[in-house]
């Protein structure tokens, strides 16, 4: 298995782990002033199809990548509050479905254009890839602690 493969598996690892949680309770905070699962999951999604729109699509077709310095805070309150206008099963469908895209369109870049550098070099998919992955791992940690805690693994 080569670099790329490895990475997209890694990335595909949460997909996998939100569709464990579907029967989870999704709606209380994980931790005394922290996110639910609902959110967490809502965050993530809404950086794959912000991503997907601004660096990955436009890598796929020729076009110039786009993503930029972005408030954090002020994307991940967006990025909560629609979450919560979704049920949880379309929340789930549309976190598999972005997350899907991206490792589809990625599958198929050849080695130069995962390793190239993008945006005057503030863009890889191979690094995009090995942050979000240590992002993904950072919220499933979370996420296991607060069902071993709850008694809900």
């Amino acid at each position: 298995m080569n670099e790329k493969s490895k990475l997209l598996d890694q990335f595909g690892a949460w997909n996998r782990f939100v569709l464990q949680l579907a029967n989870q309770e999704w709606h209380t905070p994980i931790d005394e002033g922290k996110w639910t699962i609902h959110d967490i999951v809502s965050h993530i999604m809404m950086w794959d199809k912000y991503f997907y729109e601004e660096a990955i699509y436009p890598i796929a077709n020729g076009k110039p990548v786009t993503v930029s310095d972005l408030d954090f805070d002020a994307f991940n309150r967006e990025a909560v509050d629609y979450g919560k206008t979704l049920a949880k099963e379309d929340l789930i469908a549309l976190t598999t479905r972005c997350r899907n895209l991206l490792l589809e369109t990625i599958a198929r870049f050849d080695d130069d254009t995962f390793s190239r550098e993008y945006a005057e070099g503030k863009f890889t998919v191979r690094t995009y890839l090995e942050d979000f992955i240590w992002h993904d791992r950072h919220h499933m940690a979370q996420i296991e602690e607060y069902r071993r805690k709850s008694g809900n693994d």
